[in-house]
């Protein structure tokens, strides 16, 4: 699945942290998208782990972004939350490692590979600010 629900979550919490003027915390971010708390403390950990935020500790501590929006690309962000790229699906990118050893007789590998490069780059060139303007 291209976009899973942590990758939405992840989006989603950029989005409010780019507006915010402070580090806000997971309990708070928690609360204002809906989101269970774990499941967001785990999200935003991934996008401090991959510099995509900065952490705070202590009583005023909570996360903000540790780059301009611009300089944050949803490529990288669902990479960081998922833990590999994206994928439309679930076949390799190289024919020779097929899980199902019918590479060569598969017809539609190259066009999803295309379909996959193509998607790779454009999650590559939406930009946290991108997504703000809309």
């Amino acid at each position: 699945m291209l976009i899973t629900r942590a990758s939405e979550y992840a989006i989603l919490s950029l989005v409010v942290l780019a507006k915010a003027k402070d580090p806000l915390d997971s309990e708070t971010l928690s609360r204002e998208l809906f989101i269970s708390k774990s499941f967001l403390a785990k999200i935003l950990q991934s996008l401090a782990k991959a510099n995509i935020l900065k952490s705070y500790k202590g009583a005023k501590g909570g996360f903000s972004l540790n780059r301009e929006p611009e300089n944050i690309n949803m490529l990288d962000v669902m990479t960081s939350i998922e833990g590999k790229a994206p994928a439309v699906f679930e076949c390799s990118p190289s024919m020779h490692d097929c899980p199902s050893n019918k590479a060569q007789i598969c017809t539609i590998w190259p066009f999803l590979h295309k379909l996959q490069g193509k998607i790779d780059l454009f999650l590559a060139e939406l930009s946290l600010a991108d997504i703000l303007e809309d």
